[in-house]
């Protein structure tokens, strides 16, 4: 009978340590988002993981221009819709997409739609599951915005970051 209290004892023990930790979890540095609009009749869901400036070089150092950049920190980032949408005068069927940028010095951005959502990254981005491929243009902002976000507006959305804001315009 002692050793099945022990055993007891124990495993009560183990339970409400684990339970203790994880609730002491760190939250993440790049906390995640979410921002949902209206465009038309279609429904937008952004999800995103947003970075800080903290004092660092942005573009061309932390995010290196002519790669593949998950638009966001952590996972990659979703773009989801409820309707067919046009991108920029090109269709993107209804569904859920990973949201990628190829961002540029002094030239049009690259803004990719892909058909695999879930991924970490751009470790394993896949061109050939790209749904749509448009070139935008990245604009100056007067002020600093320290950290990343996606707005969406009736006439698109855009992310919002030091002193860039990338607008892409959906119908």
């Amino acid at each position: 009978m002692k050793t099945i209290q022990q055993l007891l004892f124990i495993g009560l023990a183990v339970t409400f340590s684990i339970a203790v930790s994880a609730q002491n979890a760190k939250p993440r540095v790049s906390p995640p988002q979410s921002t949902t609009g209206k465009i038309r009749k279609a429904t937008i869901t952004i999800n995103y993981s947003s970075p800080s400036v903290k004092g660092r070089a942005i573009w061309g150092t932390l995010v290196p221009y002519d790669k593949v950049w998950r638009a966001g920190a952590n996972e990659a980032t979703t773009f989801e819709t409820d309707k067919d949408i046009k991108i920029e005068g090109k269709p993107l069927p209804a569904g859920k997409y990973s949201f990628f940028l190829i961002p540029r010095d002094n030239a049009s951005w690259t803004a990719i739609f892909n058909k695999e959502p879930k991924q970490w990254g751009a470790f394993k981005y896949d061109e050939s599951k790209d749904q749509l491929r448009v070139d935008v243009k990245a604009a100056v902002l007067r002020d600093t915005v320290q950290a990343l976000n996606y707005q969406i507006t009736r006439k698109g959305f855009s992310l919002n970051w030091e002193k860039t804001s990338v607008p892409i315009s959906v119908k």
